[in-house]
């Protein structure tokens, strides 16, 4: 029997058995919950503009009470409050530039997108459940659900890898297609998720996007 089809997609619960991985960012995983994964491209945000993100967070981390050298270890010293403010802000500093489409931006070239959605699809209903998600012309966001606290993980390093390897042939080149450390979130309730979605659809509208620029996928599943 595949896994997926064992797979019941739920949103997060903080009662039930669940994992965190420290890496570059904390990574919480938990087994069949719905998670909401942004894959941005190496060159999609600019050096200078990630040095300035860290003073800003460093600067934040400041104003709320906390002296750190290192702002993900400082982030964890800020009360609950704090740190929503924390996530949020800077999360939404980051879809922002994103949505400049800045780099080579070689998603919006059709036979690229199509390496992608194809990648996306491959093993729906078998490694994982796919939901909604749209390709953008230097990033992804998508909405899925997986087996187990790991395969989440593995699966985003597998399309990176596949996906790479693909468009660099289209195109010639060579070297790293993606940024290493992509963004997840576990979904937490019913109307996160109804947002979520929404976001993904108008993504390309709020980027000022043309057709043909993009690929937005709409699930018949609930997510």
């Amino acid at each position: 029997m595949n896994d997926a089809k064992k797979l019941t997609p739920q949103l997060f619960d903080r009662e039930q058995e669940f994992a965190i991985d420290e890496h570059a960012r904390p990574h919480w995983m938990q087994a069949g919950a719905i998670t909401f994964i942004t894959m941005r491209l190496a060159d999609s945000i600019p050096r200078e503009v990630i040095l300035r993100w860290d003073r800003e967070r460093l600067e934040f981390l400041r104003n709320n009470g906390v002296r750190s050298a290192e702002w993900r270890q400082g982030r964890e010293e800020l009360s609950d409050v704090a740190r929503k403010r924390f996530d949020k802000h800077f999360r939404r500093l980051r879809e922002d530039e994103l949505d400049t489409c800045l780099g080579d931006c070689v998603l919006r070239d059709p036979r690229a997108a199509k390496v992608v959605h194809e990648a996306l699809l491959c093993f729906d209903d078998d490694r994982y459940l796919m939901g909604d998600f749209v390709i953008m012309p230097n990033h992804i966001h998508l909405l899925a659900a997986f087996r187990d606290d790991t395969a989440m993980r593995k699966q985003c390093w597998s399309w990176m890898r596949f996906t790479a390897r693909k468009i660099n042939g289209l195109n010639g080149s060579s070297g790293s297609l993606w940024q290493e450390e992509p963004f997840d979130h576990l979904v937490r309730s019913n109307e996160q998720l109804n947002y979520l979605r929404r976001y993904i659809a108008e993504n390309p509208v709020k980027a000022g996007l043309a057709p043909g620029d993009f690929v937005y996928r709409q699930s018949g599943r609930i997510f």
